[in-house]
């Protein structure tokens, strides 16, 4: 059942202590604290210096630099893990050993083994676990979604997704995360097989060195699904990072056997356009930034109702993503991998994006 506004109005919110005030941390905060369903008892970070701006978000909330004092809380229900992926399988374990819910960063954790077990923890657990896999809470996935169930584009045949940005550069704190590809691309890869209903059949990878770094910094890869529909993704933060204006290049295009149905977006509006067998419609609204907000709400209410719903990521969903996203990195390596560019100008994009105050996937935004 869905929540009525006079229910909401009576409801004991969820009690839920945070872990992790980093970049991602401080996103997570913010929508908790404005979300209904939600009451944040503790904020944690190992930097007490952080305590600051934790109640600056949130005055109420107990900041402390002791993560057994939410475990061990019998009133928490819900622990956020925000920190290093090396960190979230201890801590998701122990979140499930003391009955506690969890919603996580992505990836599950460092090793891909360690995900593995996370999901096999999760399906017997009776707690509610999720990730932010952010694209299949984003308005205009469920605008392409209920576009494709129409009819409209006929049989579904090629998804091709494209995400490049001046993003983060090699060494900016993709350490525990691994490279592009799967620090961020696995977000694309998993919002492909959404779109596919379908698991990956094949795939292939290339991939090039950017800067003299030792990892791929963008990789294109493409193969089949096992229904039969056929794909393209293509990722990278190499787009003009030393441009003097930047810019970027991220669409969504899922092609028919009557028409198809495409999304762009700046960042700050979005755009599908739909081309149907009997309709032809263009939708903008604003673009949404991480959908956060959506994802306290969904997790919120499948607490409350006890009700988990269809579009709530679960375990698993990451885990594929992240082993997909890993197998098509290792892919690329048996093939030709050039390399690009030289150590000298990662340190020229180092030390501009050190100084910007407005960029793409800037370490030092407040």
């Amino acid at each position: 059942m869905r929540l009525k506004t006079a229910y909401k109005e009576q409801m004991t919110r969820v009690k839920i202590g945070i872990i992790g005030l980093g970049r991602m941390g401080r996103k997570h905060l913010r929508e908790l604290v404005a979300c209904d369903f939600w009451d944040v008892k503790y904020v944690c970070d190992i930097d007490p210096d952080k305590a600051e701006y934790s109640k600056e978000i949130a005055p109420n909330a107990i900041f402390t630099v002791d993560e057994d004092e939410i475990f061990l809380d019998p009133e928490v229900e819900c622990i956020g893990l925000y920190a290093l992926a090396d960190s979230r399988p201890g801590r998701i374990k122990k979140a499930i050993k003391y009955g506690k819910h969890v919603i996580c960063e992505k990836p599950l954790a460092y090793k891909l083994e360690d995900e593995r077990e996370l999901v096999d923890l999760s399906k017997t657990s009776n707690k509610i676990c999720t990730v932010n896999l952010y694209l299949r809470n984003a308005w205009y996935t469920k605008e392409i979604k209920e576009f494709i169930k129409s009819g409209e584009i006929g049989d579904v045949a090629i998804i091709r997704i494209c995400h490049m940005t001046p993003g983060l550069s090699p060494g900016e704190g993709h350490e525990y995360e691994g490279p592009s590809f799967h620090d961020c691309g696995m977000h694309y890869v998993d919002i492909a097989r959404y779109y596919a209903d379908s698991e990956y059949k094949t795939g292939h990878a290339q991939a090039i060195r950017m800067w003299d770094y030792k990892d791929p910094w963008w990789l294109q890869c493409h193969g089949t699904f096992e229904n039969g529909i056929v794909y393209d993704i293509t990722q990278g933060f190499v787009y003009g990072q030393l441009a003097k204006d930047q810019t970027h290049n991220s669409y969504t295009e899922i092609i028919g056997s009557k028409g198809f149905v495409r999304m762009h977006h700046d960042f700050k509006t979005a755009v599908v356009e739909k081309h149907g067998e009997h309709i032809t419609e263009v939708v903008e609204k604003p673009y949404g930034d991480k959908n956060i907000d959506r994802l306290c709400y969904l997790m919120g209410e499948a607490i409350l109702t006890g009700e988990r719903p269809k579009n709530l990521p679960k375990f698993e969903d990451a885990y594929i993503a992240s082993e997909y996203a890993w197998k098509m990195l290792e892919d690329a390596k048996t093939h030709d991998m050039p390399s690009k560019g030289t150590h000298e100008e990662l340190e020229q994009i180092h030390f501009r994006r050190a100084h910007m105050t407005n960029g793409y996937g800037l370490l030092n935004q407040k």
